[in-house]
């Protein structure tokens, strides 16, 4: 019995390990380069504007919107702003 139990409890753990490292390479961050007009999460890296939506043009490299890492290296955007 206690061997069942044992391994039930190894098995629980492995699973939430797995499930942990999942979610934390989904975590999103901060993407640059990749906001289209009006679409940026926030303020311009360089100060030209400081809220969400002021975004002027499209891809602006001080211009980020939140996506995570495998999204943003897809789409061409940069985790540090482009110049």
């Amino acid at each position: 019995m206690n061997k069942i139990l044992y391994t039930a409890a190894l098995a629980g753990v492995l699973a939430a390990g797995f499930v942990a490292t999942a979610h934390a390479e989904e975590k999103e961050s901060k993407c640059y380069g990749i906001a289209k007009a009006g679409q940026n999460a926030c303020a311009h890296a360089s100060g030209v504007h400081a809220c969400k939506g002021q975004a002027k043009v499209d891809n602006d490299g001080g211009d980020f919107v939140l996506a995570t890492a495998a999204d943003c290296s897809k789409s061409g955007g940069s985790a540090e702003p482009k110049k």
